[in-house]
């Protein structure tokens, strides 16, 4: 099947002449710690422009964050979730309505963790946007003196 998906984007890049984008995107449910089972309602996709948080059953509500936006990232597994191979990644953002963004109780943690670093840093270059940091420059001032 997958042989039959790659054999289609080798023909379809061979009449378009362009290049097949290597593009990924990881779609993963938060998990119960119980077992680690995904009878949860919410559902977070990693693609190479956006993290997308969806939750909830009746009452839904989306989240998304540009990757550009994403400064810092780790990864955090407790005990329980070490027990059941889960972890939960955090990502500090510069996003107004999530700061500080939690991806709870996943599988693949950390290959999702290592691929928000990269990916965020690409998105980065390719906005030509910059990370700064105010680390009070006004005291420099004085040091000058």
């Amino acid at each position: 099947m997958e042989e039959m998906k790659k054999e289609a984007m080798q023909e379809e890049s061979r009449q378009t002449g362009s290049k097949p984008e290597e593009s990924k995107a990881y779609v993963e449910r938060k998990r119960w710690l119980f077992f680690g089972l995904p009878f949860t309602f919410t559902k977070y996709t990693v693609t190479d422009e956006v993290i997308t948080v969806n939750d909830g059953l009746l009452n839904t509500r989306e989240n998304d964050c540009y990757l550009y936006k994403v400064q810092d990232v780790e990864l955090q597994i407790s005990l329980g979730e070490r027990i059941f191979g889960l972890g939960t990644v955090a990502c500090y953002t510069g996003d107004n309505t999530h700061p500080q963004l939690y991806l709870t109780h996943i599988k693949h943690a950390k290959e999702i963790k290592n691929y928000i670093l990269k990916a965020s840093e690409e998105a980065r270059r390719r906005r030509r946007t910059l990370n700064t940091l105010n680390i009070d420059a006004a005291d420099i001032d004085e040091i000058d003196d």
